[in-house]
């Protein structure tokens, strides 16, 4: 597991799963809860999320359709998606429109979940190395051209 705590935000409308939730994970992870899409999103725009966790079914807006509504905006946590139904056409839209990395069943089992959540950190981590080292590339590039530009170089 990494030594930089995991951002954890869970969303879901049933306060007991929350409860089960911090219970099962606030030794391994930095957990926020959220009871609706709309207190996920100020949690989002104040503090440095990993992953997200949402349950599917929720009223005012589903998992997915919230999952659609932050891409934009908060493009760089690893989704995960959370329902107790199986619902085959919920899982292609999770993975078509919001992205996500992982579909799981409720209830959970506390060591797979652990280690969905550590994966997709593994993800998220990587993807901003990768935009780390991108940038120097292209920082690097443009010295190399501006050094050839002034002729210093033989």
């Amino acid at each position: 597991m990494s030594a930089r705590p995991i951002n954890v935000l869970y969303i879901d409308d049933e306060v007991h799963n929350l409860n089960a939730f911090r219970a099962g994970f606030r030794r391994l992870f930095n957990i926020f809860l959220a009871e609706s899409a709309a207190e996920g999103r100020k949690i989002l725009e104040t503090e440095d999320i990993h992953v997200i966790l949402t349950d599917q079914r929720m009223p005012v807006m589903t998992g997915i359709e919230f999952l659609e509504s932050i891409l934009e905006e908060f493009p760089d946590p690893i989704r995960i998606l959370m329902t107790g139904f199986a619902d085959i056409n919920a899982v292609i839209d999770a993975i078509n429109k919001g992205k996500v990395y992982k579909y799981i069943q409720k209830p959970w089992m506390e060591d797979e979940l652990r280690i969905h959540i550590e994966k997709a950190y593994d993800i998220y981590s990587l993807r901003q190395e990768k935009r780390e080292l991108t940038q120097q590339i292209l920082e690097t590039n443009k010295k190399i051209e501006e050094l050839l530009q002034q002729d210093l170089l033989p």
